[in-house]
């Protein structure tokens, strides 16, 4: 989303390199947050247990919008996600893999899971669980807009 190739990112979450300035805006403005919001340590929120939705900003690319609950939490260990796919919303044809577990129930509309070389197509009420190395894919393949409430430890974004 941001146009920084995922090696770069991978190198810059295990503290090989460190972004240019340019590439630290160009993340940054893909969750909505400015470069003078990251480097105000006064602006992080430790203790805040509850967030209305107006503080939920919604970030994404396209036809799949996420709202991330406690982005600016210090020490944050867990990323929850309010998710919407809309009619034939995809991830991409490239797998996405990172290190971590996750899992969501699927809340209205259908989505289409791949995980390794399972396929299944989930409808509301249903739910995935796994290990976020296996190579994974979400795409909608109905009509109607997918919503799912989804959870990742540790945080990817």
């Amino acid at each position: 989303m941001s146009g920084v190739n995922n090696g770069t990112i991978s190198l810059i979450e295990q503290n090989k390199t460190s972004p240019s300035v340019a590439s630290l805006k160009r993340l940054l403005d893909t969750v909505s947050i400015s470069l003078g919001e990251f480097f105000d340590d006064e602006g992080l929120e430790k203790e805040k247990h509850f967030f209305r939705a107006s503080e939920l900003p919604e970030f994404g690319s396209g036809d799949v919008l996420f709202r991330q609950i406690g982005t600016n939490v210090a020490g944050r260990q867990l990323q929850i996600l309010h998710e919407r796919y809309l009619p034939r919303a995809d991830t991409g044809e490239t797998m996405l893999s990172h290190a971590g577990e996750e899992g969501g129930i699927v809340l209205n509309g259908k989505i289409e899971v791949t995980v390794g070389d399972e396929i299944e197509v989930l409808c509301a009420g249903d739910a995935y669980y796994f290990d976020s190395n296996i190579p994974h894919r979400f795409r909608n393949p109905g009509d109607e807009e997918c919503e799912i409430i989804s959870v990742c430890t540790p945080p990817t974004f």
